[in-house]
């Protein structure tokens, strides 16, 4: 009787742990917001970058935008960077853009990381999470592909090889 009593215990505990974890997980990484998907408008957002700079979406239209997510902590954003960079180079001049909004960091460790890695793509600064939120991004990275005429032509979540943004940069060349 006693070990049956244990059971169901230890039982109930497992589900409220598991209740307590997901709300907490969802009050966290909440898509509040529009989840955008392939064939969306992107939703057009104006932030700041970290020189203070205007960066507004609708800026870019004519070409293809490569709208990554990113955080300083996250470790599938810092292997993505260098290849960004990278294609970054060479795509720039066929007119496909990178747009690396960060999500909620100071200007401070986002400028450290910037220079650790010499990125010269934009960095707009989404300090109050409004952009995400409104593109509905939950785990970092999230890069959405935009095409020259402001639709979403993808959307993933997955830590990206060099081999997968080159063809993404192809995708969203104009």
């Amino acid at each position: 009787m006693k070990k049956k009593r244990l059971w169901f215990r230890s039982a109930l505990l497992a589900i409220l742990v598991i209740a307590i974890g997901y709300t907490i997980y969802n009050s966290i990484f909440e898509e509040s917001g529009t989840y955008i998907k392939k064939g969306d408008a992107a939703p057009n957002f104006v932030l700041t970058d970290l020189n203070g700079n205007r960066v507004e979406l609708e800026d870019y239209r004519g070409k293809g935008v490569f709208l990554n997510f990113w955080g300083t902590w996250c470790k599938p954003c810092e292997r993505e960077m260098p290849y960004m960079q990278r294609q970054y180079e060479t795509y720039k001049e066929q007119d496909v853009e990178i747009l690396a909004v960060n999500v909620s960091e100071t200007n401070v460790s986002v400028k450290n990381f910037v220079d650790r890695y010499r990125l010269t793509f934009q960095i707009p600064m989404d300090k109050q999470r409004e952009v995400t939120k409104a593109y509905g991004i939950g785990p970092i990275p999230t890069t959405i592909l935009i095409d020259k005429n402001g639709k979403v032509v993808g959307r993933t979540s997955e830590s990206l090889s060099e081999e997968k943004i080159i063809s993404f940069m192809e995708k969203i060349k104009p």
